[in-house]
C-alpha cells in the first residue's frame, strides 16, 4: 500500500522561506514524476512544480517560478519544495502527488488527473 506524506508548512512572513518534504511508503520516488500542487480557500487545485522520474527534469508554475524549486533526494526517498520570497498568495495546502504510468521516461505531468497518489497536504500561511 503506498501512502505519501506531506511535511514542512506552517506559518510564515512575507517574504520568508519554507522547504516542504514529501515522504512516501511503498514506494520509490525516483522512477516515477512527482508534482507538487496547491489548494487556497474557495480555489481549485493548482499545479505547481514538477521532477520528473530519471533525469529529474524540472518545470514550475508561472507564478512560482525563480522563487520555488522541487528536488529529489534518492537515498532519503524524499522529494522536497524549497519556497523562497513567499507571498501572501501563496497560501494554501499543499499537497505531494505521485504519478504512476510511464515510469522512467522523464515525463512532465501538470495536470491533476495523470496522478494517482497523493498526500493529504500541509498548509502553508504566508501573512504580509
Amino acid at each position: 500500500q503506498v501512502q505519501v506524506v506531506e511535511s514542512g508548512g506552517g506559518l510564515v512572513q512575507a517574504g520568508g522561506s519554507l522547504r516542504l518534504s514529501c515522504a512516501a511508503s511503498g514506494l520509490t520516488f525516483a522512477p516515477y514524476t512527482t508534482g507538487w500542487f496547491r489548494q487556497a480557500p474557495g480555489k481549485e487545485r493548482e499545479f505547481v512544480a514538477v521532477i520528473s522520474g530519471s533525469s529529474g527534469r524540472t518545470h514550475y508554475a508561472d507564478s512560482v517560478k525563480g522563487r520555488f524549486a522541487i528536488s529529489r533526494d534518492n537515498a532519503k526517498n524524499t522529494v522536497y519544495l524549497q519556497m523562497n520570497s513567499l507571498k501572501s498568495e501563496d497560501t494554501a495546502v499543499y499537497f505531494c502527488a505521485v504519478a504512476r504510468a510511464n515510469p522512467y521516461t522523464g515525463l512532465i505531468n501538470t495536470k491533476i488527473h495523470e496522478y494517482d497518489y497523493w498526500g493529504q497536504g500541509t498548509q502553508v500561511t504566508v501573512s504580509s
